[in-house]
């Protein structure tokens, strides 16, 4: 198998108040997210480069999909500086349990931070400044 340029091809982030979760996703990113309806699914798009095979993912509500503390943890584009983003987190609703570090002590790789989303998901944000 051929090594992949992204390690992550997709990724789903399950809500269970589909309203607030968009509208903080939107809230934060500074933009608006595209919804669908899937069957019983209902789902909002991140926005990403897809003809530059960008990866990309949704939040989705679904009677499959169960809010968790301590799941898999997705790292989700934060722009150039992730301070942005950050700024607005808990005036959408959301906490923040790790302020802005650097991903590494030793190389430049960027930086991070974790929040809770409204519906308690714990997401990570990510930019290089």
């Amino acid at each position: 198998m051929e090594i992949p340029k992204n390690a992550v091809s997709w990724f789903e982030i399950p809500v269970h108040d589909f309203d607030r979760a968009r509208k903080f996703y939107s809230y934060i990113f500074n933009y608006e997210m595209p919804e669908e309806q899937l069957g019983f699914k209902r789902k909002a798009f991140f926005q990403f480069d897809r003809q530059q095979n960008g990866v990309g993912g949704a939040i989705v509500q679904g009677s499959e999909y169960f809010p968790s503390q301590r799941g898999t943890l997705v790292y989700l584009h934060a722009g150039d500086d992730l301070s942005d983003v950050l700024d607005r987190v808990e005036a959408a609703g959301g906490k923040i349990e790790l302020d802005k570090r650097p991903v590494s002590e030793i190389q430049d790789m960027g930086y991070f931070a974790i929040i809770f989303d409204p519906d308690g998901n714990r997401v990570a944000l990510y930019s290089s400044y």
